[in-house]
């Protein structure tokens, strides 16, 4: 059976990316960036008062939009962002067991300002075909 994994959030960056750059065998590296992005929802308490709710996702885009979010977000930035969740858990240095879950992003549209700026979408199939055809070998078509 299939599944769908989609996750659309519109808010503001929190704080600048954090980026790091990973060496591939390649001729580009691999480029990572994470941010934390806030969305805002406004409730209604007992006593029928508004409050405005905010939470807070862990997003995470690679090589183009890793670029993309180096470049143009920072703190305060508006993005529209669509993706997939991705939990992953580890063990930290006193041997606890930690989880996360993070947005892993495939679309990214900066909504700074009154224009909105430029939109990215991954592809990995195009990524792999116009970076490095030499690792997929011997194709039998």
């Amino acid at each position: 059976m299939l599944g769908v994994n989609k996750v659309i959030l519109l808010g503001n960056v929190g704080k600048a990316p954090d980026v790091v750059t990973f060496p591939s065998d390649g001729v580009v590296d691999i480029k990572k960036a994470s941010f934390p992005l806030a969305t805002n929802e406004m409730r209604r308490n007992r006593e029928n008062e508004h409050l405005e709710v905010t939470e807070w996702h862990n997003v995470v885009c690679w090589r183009k939009l890793a670029d993309l979010a180096e470049k143009r977000l920072q703190k305060g930035s508006q993005v529209f962002v669509e993706g997939r969740l991705q939990s992953r858990s580890w063990e930290d240095k006193e041997g606890n067991k930690r989880y996360v879950t993070e947005v892993v992003a495939e679309s990214i549209i900066v909504l700074n300002g009154r224009q909105r700026s430029e939109e990215v979408r991954v592809d990995p199939l195009a990524d792999l075909l116009n970076n490095d055809t030499e690792a997929l070998g011997d194709l039998p078509f």
